[in-house]
């Protein structure tokens, strides 16, 4: 059993996924209808996970979680939403979210999401991977075509979460040879310095690159 917090204003889908995260053996200890509540209300009950709705007065999903990042890494953050603009994936993954879901889709996805939670430290809608893929599809064609083989599989395991040291056990290669890899991905990617640039790439891209 593991300890929430979930935060939406919309009455109705607030009680919707409480009951929904109690009906899966966990525990809510708060529920809240702003953002602002929310915050307060992780700082008071140091929960597990927090599901916060992207779009809330006071503040917002992703304002939520930039503030408890702040000085929170352990705590697992979901943020679900109805919008599927990259830019918002984009900053919730640079803000530091473990999960992202889609509302149309949310009990579903919520579920797998969790369980998924448990082993890795993230977790994004694959409906939504589809939609950013098929916006950016032309573009990402053509990126991809800068790649060779070896930083295709590369890529290949980084949109699958897998660690640089996960990455050169897995191929027999070297630490220093991944880290070079990843380099010179993100250079012929033009991705900048963002640390989880090529990550947000490797996710948005995963069906383009064969996956």
């Amino acid at each position: 059993m593991s300890s929430f917090i979930i935060a939406d204003d919309h009455p109705i889908t607030l009680v919707g996924m409480e009951s929904y995260v109690k009906k899966l053996g966990h525990k809510v200890l708060g529920t809240y209808d702003n953002g602002i509540s929310a915050y307060n209300g992780i700082q008071l009950h140091k929960p597990e996970y927090a599901i916060l709705d992207l779009g809330m007065p006071g503040l917002n999903g992703i304002e939520v979680l930039g503030k408890i990042r702040s000085h929170n890494k352990t705590i697992k953050i979901i943020i679900y939403t109805m919008y599927s603009e990259t830019a918002l994936f984009e900053k919730a993954v640079e803000m530091g979210v473990n999960g992202y879901i889609l509302k149309d889709f949310a009990m579903d996805e919520l579920k797998e999401c969790l369980e998924t939670l448990v082993f890795q430290n993230h977790w994004f809608s694959p409906r939504l991977q589809e939609n950013l893929v098929h916006t950016n599809l032309d573009n990402s064609n053509a990126q991809i075509e800068k790649l060779s083989p070896a930083e295709i599989k590369i890529a290949q395991l980084i949109s699958q979460e897998q660690s640089t040291k996960q990455i050169a056990e897995k191929l027999f290669i070297s630490i220093k040879t991944v880290e070079n890899h990843r380099r010179n991905i993100s250079h012929k990617l033009q991705l900048g310095a963002n640390k989880n640039a090529l990550l947000i790439w490797a996710v948005e891209n995963k069906h383009n690159l064969g996956l």
